[in-house]
């Protein structure tokens, strides 16, 4: 709050006017000669208001100064003078001295036989670039009608002389003068707009922790109808005297910053002091980056940016450090964003270790993704991403990549949102469940047991929800003939738009294709659901999820080339069962809506077997290729040879020293020599020390090589860096 408070304070200091002061009266290069000119010019101010220089050629430093010097002689009036007649209109007239008795502020000029105004020579620039020069530049000499134009010149409140008569006696009074006014902010007055900017401070956080509005009423804060906000600093006052005081007594009525562009304000200056100190605490230090974008409820692209780093404890520290608008989130968008970022903020991307985003194709592309553009400045900035998020994007990825598959989900989703479109489908869905475990269980073909044949209804799929997928198959699979029970109920009862709606999906459910489809995905989700859970947790290992991703591969490849028979067996005994039709594998397929003339000659068995079993199996497989690409897996695997669980039962120094290839611009090729022999030096320790049997992680190493000054240099590097 620092940089506010002092802004604050220093308001409503005086701007000069922009202009070049080696062109003007009294412009001088150093203090010590501008003094001297300033005497010179003040000593040779020109009296007769026609022969003056005009103000806005003198130094902008000094007319200050110029002006006060006008002021304290006073206007020009050469009473004694005898004023020239001048025939206007075959009448003699000429200036009459009385006028200067009527109004204060009006000069004469003998050279140019002319009247001027003191106060508009002298400040009207302030206030009217252009206009009328007759009492200031060319001079009034109208004295047919000299009284009414003076008259009219002063105009009414507001007008261009009234506001250089005002600022002409501001001037004069010194107690009033801004300079004054800004020296008068005392230390006390100081202390007190801090606490008042304390208390608004604590009323804010409290506010935006609590997730209430400023000025709305809310019975859990607010005993009475004055808002949240003036609430809580009633509050403060109550239980702080000081605040009481100062805040809720003494205070001017318009300072409870409550106005909402202070509070912005304040809520702005608190997160620059934040980004600050975020910045002083990362000093030099390695880092990486996680970004993603996202749009807000205004439907604007925003960036927000995440830097991950190691304190002086050792402890990994991730901050978030602001939200930025993108006009798009092409890969160049972000990249000039972040660039900007490192700009404004001191970072270098030659400091940058790592980088992490969703996986999408403007993040992660191998041509022009936003993690190439920052590989080719720095190569050492690898991209490790989040294992579940990877797996359940590949997942979502081949329903988007198949019509087939992207048409089944659909279908799918179609049918778990019709049948729960209301709660009387829900119900019906409910009954018909009950119905069918009675059934069963009368003809002793349930399973009973704790835990089993409970109340479930279908589960709702989502591409942000990991795992939903599965869920919403299985519940489809386990509750098909209820489903298709729902369905035909509202066929029956709603001749209507819905009921058309059910018969398609009925048409749709009740075909052989589809119920492949759903075994199919079933069996892929199936393999790869073990994987997703066990990637969640926070406790998994880096070599056991390298494991699980391999065992995920392998189980994949196999079922693409030993598990199609077996797959068709399943759904032609889950069809059977609920009377659906069963091509035969050897006859001819024909699309359906396809003329049978035109159509491709194949086989069924072709069609499931290569279009659509192997094909999705096939892009499963380039999918967690793809994301789990050899050198993030190496580089992770070499990294999870320094885990100190089970006494350091993971260390390898052949990976290791394969890490320290990583980074080439960290690690010569003398550091790597040397390395070796510190490996031997380091494992022995580590291994014969009790402080190191306990820890379990990376992390835990890290803040006990710290505790012990291992992670201090010797011999001019660290034991390990």
């Amino acid at each position: 709050m620092e940089r506010f408070f002092k802004r604050k304070s220093s308001s409503g200091s005086g701007s000069s006017n922009n202009v070049d002061s080696s062109n003007t009266v009294g412009s001088s290069r150093t203090p010590s000669s501008r003094q001297s000119q300033s005497d010179g010019v003040l000593g040779n101010l020109q009296a007769d208001p026609g022969l003056r220089t005009r103000m806005i050629d003198y130094d902008a430093n000094m007319r200050d100064e110029v002006r006060r010097s006008y002021l304290q002689k006073g206007p020009c009036q050469p009473r004694g003078h005898n004023f020239p007649i001048t025939n206007m209109s075959g009448i003699n007239r000429r200036f009459i001295p009385q006028w200067f008795d009527e109004f204060d502020w009006l000069e004469y000029s003998i050279s140019k036989d002319a009247a001027f105004c003191l106060y508009c020579y002298l400040f009207k620039t302030n206030f009217e670039q252009v206009g009328s020069e007759a009492f200031t530049g060319d001079g009034f000499k109208n004295w047919k009608k000299g009284r009414e134009r003076f008259k009219m010149h002063v105009g009414p409140v507001g007008s261009v002389h009234n506001k250089a008569r005002e600022a002409a006696t501001n001037l004069m009074n010194q107690a009033t003068h801004i300079e004054t006014a800004v020296s008068k902010h005392s230390d006390q007055a100081r202390k007190a707009y801090r606490t008042c900017l304390i208390a608004s401070i604590k009323c804010t956080k409290f506010l935006l922790r609590q997730g209430l509005t400023f000025r709305g009423h809310d019975e859990s804060v607010t005993s009475s109808n004055r808002g949240n906000y003036l609430e809580l600093l009633q509050f403060l006052a109550d239980n702080d005297d000081k605040v009481k005081e100062v805040v809720m007594e003494n205070a001017p009525g318009n300072l409870k910053l409550l106005a909402p562009c202070i509070q912005k304000e304040i809520v702005n200056s608190c997160a620059l002091e934040t980004l600050d100190a975020i910045m002083d605490g990362l000093k030099d230090r390695f880092f990486s980056i996680l970004v993603d974008e996202a749009r807000d409820v205004s439907v604007k692209e925003q960036m927000a940016m995440v830097l991950r780093y190691v304190d002086d404890s050792g402890h990994v520290i991730e901050r978030f450090v602001g939200i930025q608008h993108v006009t798009d989130t092409t890969s160049s968008s972000l990249k000039d964003a972040i660039d900007t970022f490192f700009s404004h903020n001191g970072l270098s991307i030659s400091k940058l270790r790592g980088q992490g985003y969703d996986g999408a194709s403007n993040m992660r592309g191998e041509l022009n993704g936003l993690k190439t553009k920052i590989l080719r400045e720095q190569p050492c900035a690898y991209y490790v991403h989040c294992f579940a998020h990877q797996l359940q994007l590949a997942l979502v990825a081949v329903a988007k990549k198949n019509i087939d598959i992207a048409s089944f989900f659909a279908t799918a989703n179609s049918v778990v949102n019709h049948v729960g479109a209301s709660c009387k489908r829900r119900d019906l869905l409910r009954g018909q469940l009950q119905e069918e475990l009675v059934i069963a269980f009368e003809n002793d073909c349930l399973i009973t047991g704790r835990g089993l044949n409970q109340e479930t209804s279908l589960k709702r799929a989502g591409d942000t929800r990991w795992n939903s997928h599965y869920g919403t198959l299985i519940s489809i699979i386990s509750m098909f003939s209820s489903v298709v029970h729902v369905l035909q109920m509202v066929i029956d009862d709603n001749p209507n738009e819905s009921a058309g709606e059910a018969n398609k999906l009925m048409r749709e459910i009740r075909s052989f294709e589809f119920v492949f489809h759903l075994f199919l995905m079933k069996v892929i989700l199936g393999l790869t659901n073990d994987l997703s859970q066990a990637l969640q947790r926070k406790d998994q290992e880096i070599v056991n999820a390298m494991a699980l991703v391999k065992s995920c591969k392998e189980k994949l490849h196999w079922m693409r080339n030993n598990g199609f028979d077996a797959l068709v067996d399943e759904v032609s005994s889950f069809c059977e069962k609920h009377h659906i039709y069963v091509p035969n594998m050897e006859d001819a397929f024909i699309l359906p809506g396809r003329s049978r003339r035109n159509a491709p000659i194949k086989t069924n068995r072709h069609h499931y077997r290569v279009e659509l079993f192997i094909y999705v199996i096939d892009e499963q497989i380039t999918e967690l290729e793809d994301r789990f690409n050899e050198v993030n897996t190496e580089l992770l695997i070499c990294l999870a040879c320094l885990s100190p669980k089970d006494s350091f039962v993971a260390f390898d120094k052949s990976k290791l020293l394969r890490l320290a290839q990583f980074y080439p611009q960290d690690f010569s090729d003398e550091d790597r020599l040397a390395l070796e022999d510190q490996l031997e030096i380091y494992i022995h320790y580590v291994r014969s020390m009790g402080d190191f049997s306990q820890l379990q992680g990376i992390g835990d190493l890290a803040k006990k090589m710290v505790e012990t000054r291992m992670h201090q240099e010797q011999n001019g590097r660290s034991m390990v860096e």
